[in-house]
Order: C-alpha cells, then structure tokens, then sequence
C-alpha cells in the first residue's frame, strides 16, 4: 500500500528496469521466413517489403549460414514457382527435384542442425492464386487437403523437420499427420496454421510470390470461404483444438499485432507451443512510415516483437527477425 509501496522502485533506471523485465527476446524465439526463386546469383528485393529478398538456391545457402552465426537457428520456406509449372493441382509441388525440395536439401547442407519447416499449400504452385483444388468456381476442401498431404511427405523425404500447412482446409492435419505415418515419417512434425484470419495484411506477401488470387469470372476473389472471419475471437479456439487433437505439434495465430487477443486465448487454453506470424503487411507499414521519419523504427520494431511473445508467443515468424538480433547483440 502507498507509500509503502512505490512501483516507480522498480522503473528507476535502467539496470532495474532489465533486472526485472519479464519478457526478454532472444535469437531463440524466431522462425525465419525465407523466399526462393529459380536462377543463380539471384537476391532480389521485394518492392514492397523493403530490404527483404528472393533468394535463388546459392544465395540460399549464403543466408542461412550467416542465420546460423546469428544465433538463428530456424527458418520457414516458401517458394516462388515459374507460372509455366502453374496449374490447377500442383503438380509441381511433388516434384522431388522441385524449388522446395531443392531449397531444402541447400539448407541442410549448409547448416544440416538448421530447423527447416516448409510452406504447404497450393497457392504459389496455382494458377487462380488459391491455396487449393478450383472446381465449379469453389475451392474444393477434401480433394486439396490430400494432396497437401502428399505435399507434406514430398517435403519431409527432402529433409524438411515441420511441415506448415497454412491452407486452412478442414481436417488436412489429420490427413497429413496419417500420411506421413505410413511413410515411416514418424519424426516430422507439423506446424499448423490454426487461426489464419482472411486478412488484409497480406498484400505484400502476394507480391513477393506472385501469389495472390486472380481475378476471374467463377473464381473466388479472396480467400474468405476458408480463411477464418476477423471478427470471430472463439472460432479461432473451435479450429486450434481440432488442430491439436489431429495431430499438431505446434500452432499458430496468423496476423500477429492485431490479434493478440487470440494468441492469449490460445495460450490459457492448450499446453502446446504458440507460434505468431508477424506478416508483410505488418512489417511494410514500419517500414514505410520509417522512412518517413515519422516513426522511429528500431523502438516500435522492439515494442510489437515484445508484445507479441508477451501476448503469449513461443516461436515468431518475423521478417524483422536480423534486425532484432543485430540490435540486442
């Protein structure tokens, strides 16, 4: 009780202040995300996600070494496919000397005790840009969630350690956690992308992949019909338990800043690790308004990568990832 009691004890400076901080980051807390091209010396930036690449396999294997001597110890692969191997199925995506399989296999030959998980969905293997099978101007949930299985194994073969199913189709955990059961693939583990909102923020993501859905006479504009309603707090609960009791590993809330909300139900709910996506648009808006001089980037980059792992966060899928390392040393 005051004035017995004085909080402002505990904030006097800033070796209190570090001395009882109760949410520290760390290397250790991130999952990297990576984009691969086709071609040789490529490194790329993306326009709208500045000072962030596409990598072709050689500059590959260059970052994840320098990941590695950061500390960072985990990445998340996604891949840019040539629109000539587009279709409507994906074929390519079980292509075992495919981008991602390949993307793989240079990741773990550069760093073999690197953490590869790997994207599985349909998206950028599609060519109307959705993250599974069109047929009759509907996004077809069985028929895609069996191939994202077969997806799965594909990946797992090449090395990958987590699978990350991010399609959001009903039950595909299930079926990809049965699939790599019969394949012996008993040790892959599968990061699920359990509360994936229909958001806004993922415009920048689009363009790195050229990704995003077309826009056709009988294909779905938007993703809205399998991607979760932003508005809905306890559906994300419905979606994460079946996750779990399918069988995944981990899970994750997909935006982050906005929906810390979630990350905290999620966490008070299930004893399994959390994992937050903190995406483009998210990470273009500081960007943006940096270069501005309108916001001071370094501060509020630190400030939202806090709140999310304090919102509850084990693991954080960020593109700012180097930048926090390089700026706690």
């Amino acid at each position: 009780m005051y004035p017995l009691r004085r909080n402002r004890r505990l904030r006097a400076n800033s070796s209190i202040r570090n001395l009882v901080r109760e949410t520290t980051i760390t290397p250790n807390d991130f999952l990297v995300p990576l984009f691969v091209v086709e071609g040789k010396g490529v490194r790329e930036e993306i326009a709208s996600m500045p000072d962030y690449y596409r990598l072709s396999l050689d500059n590959l294997e260059k970052e994840v070494k320098e990941l590695w001597n950061m500390g960072l110890c985990a990445v998340l692969l996604f891949v840019k496919v040539p629109d000539n191997l587009k279709d409507n199925f994906g074929k390519e995506a079980l292509n075992a000397n495919g981008l991602m399989q390949l993307a793989i296999k240079t990741v773990k030959n550069a760093c073999p005790d690197m953490l590869v998980m790997t994207d599985v969905a349909l998206d950028p293997y599609s060519i109307y840009g959705h993250d599974g099978i069109i047929e009759s101007g509907k996004v077809l949930n069985d028929e895609s969630a069996e191939f994202l299985a077969k997806m799965s194994v594909s990946h797992a073969l090449a090395g990958a350690d987590f699978v990350a199913p991010s399609d959001m189709m009903d039950g595909r955990i299930q079926i990809i956690r049965e699939s790599l059961e019969t394949e012996g693939l008993l040790d892959t583990g599968i990061m699920s992308y359990s509360a994936k909102y229909a958001s806004a923020f993922y415009g920048p993501f689009r363009d790195a992949l050229d990704s995003a859905p077309v826009d056709m006479v009988d294909i779905p504009k938007d993703k809205k019909t399998y991607q979760m309603d932003f508005a809905n707090r306890e559906e994300a609960i419905r979606e994460t338990r079946m996750d779990i009791e399918e069988g995944a590993d981990i899970v994750m809330v997909k935006p982050g800043l906005c929906y810390l909300d979630i990350v905290r139900d999620i966490k008070n709910t299930f004893d399994v690790p959390v994992a937050v996506y903190q995406v483009s648009g998210e990470y273009a808006m500081l960007k943006a308004a940096a270069e501005k001089g309108w916001l001071d980037h370094d501060a509020v980059m630190m400030e939202q990568i806090t709140a999310i792992k304090r919102a509850g966060a084990n693991i954080i899928a960020s593109y700012f990832a180097k930048d926090v390392v390089k700026l706690i040393g």
